[in-house]
């Protein structure tokens, strides 16, 4: 029997242990051939039959592991492995969001994480909120930012993807709808080979309040993920993408992988493949990298 897709299992390290109970349901719900343990009581994948109509579907499954901490991704066996890597920054490689934390520093926290809240649910226009959440921080010290960045915690398993990725001849790239002034610093400490963000402009130590135009925003980080992929002599299906926020669906949905990590309720809703629960080296076990195969630098 031919298996052309693959069914992939990944618990949270810190919560939850993959069993063999639970990988024999998996297997029966969708008619699976012989497992791979990619980590033992981490990660497995399942070879899958053709897609039928009497198959379960990703969230039928999911449901199946509700409460276990355990995320379910299902992708093609042929071509698993990308040759380039798309990254949102905030809350994606890194845990928080730093223009939120900027904006803290400003002594206006509340009113910009309002904003981030609807513009990242896809309830207002991106390069909108952005505007009005930097016009916020005028006046604030540009020494914030260092502040900031000291603070900032790096996503568990970041360093591992963009390490064991590189190691296998893929390209990495940190888009994001941020500042080049975190990007730089956050891509230089992961290992990404180049970064896109936005630049906020100052003066005499001190933001404008404005932002350079124009703005990477949704359409430009679809557009960018194009470029980067024809750059390298990619098709499509040979990237991946990862974000959590609605500025990220039109990069997810254009990637050969496009992955909603930790999501947004409008993004998890759009898109199929998931992470709700592990960290970034699921992405690494969605490609078929056993841990065996993990860099750490």
């Amino acid at each position: 029997m031919a298996f052309p897709r693959i069914l992939t299992l990944v618990a949270d390290r810190k919560a939850a242990t993959l069993t063999p109970a639970m990988i024999r349901v998996a297997r029966e719900m969708v008619g699976g051939g012989e497992p791979f343990i990619l980590s033992p009581g981490e990660a497995v994948d399942i070879p899958c039959p053709a897609h039928s109509f009497s198959q379960p579907s990703p969230a039928v499954l999911r449901a199946a592991f509700t409460g276990q901490s355990v995320d379910v991704l299902i992708t093609r066996a042929r071509g698993r492995r990308k040759g380039l890597l798309v990254a949102d920054m905030d809350s994606t490689i890194v845990t928080s969001e730093t223009l939120d934390d900027l904006a803290a520093h400003a002594g206006v926290g509340e009113q910009v994480a309002a904003i981030t809240r609807r513009s990242m649910n896809g309830e207002i226009d991106f390069a909108e909120a952005l505007r009005a959440r930097v016009a916020l921080l005028r006046g604030l010290e540009t020494a914030a930012m260092e502040r900031v960045l000291a603070a900032t915690a790096l996503t568990p398993g970041a360093r591992t993807l963009v390490a064991t990725m590189r190691a296998h001849n893929a390209r990495c790239a940190l888009v994001s709808g941020g500042f080049t002034w975190f990007t730089s610093r956050i891509a230089a400490l992961c290992g990404f080979d180049e970064h896109h963000a936005n630049t906020l402009l100052e003066a005499d130590g001190a933001l404008t309040g404005e932002v350079g135009e124009p703005i990477l925003g949704r359409s430009a980080k679809r557009a960018r993920l194009i470029e980067l992929a024809a750059a390298r002599g990619l098709r499509l299906s040979a990237t991946l993408a990862v974000g959590d926020g609605a500025n990220d669906l039109d990069m997810l949905a254009e990637a050969g992988l496009g992955v909603a990590f930790h999501a947004k309720p409008v993004v998890a809703a759009a898109i199929e493949t998931r992470i709700d629960h592990a960290d970034l080296r699921a992405l690494l076990f969605a490609q078929g990298y056993p841990v065996s195969a993990f860099r750490e630098d």
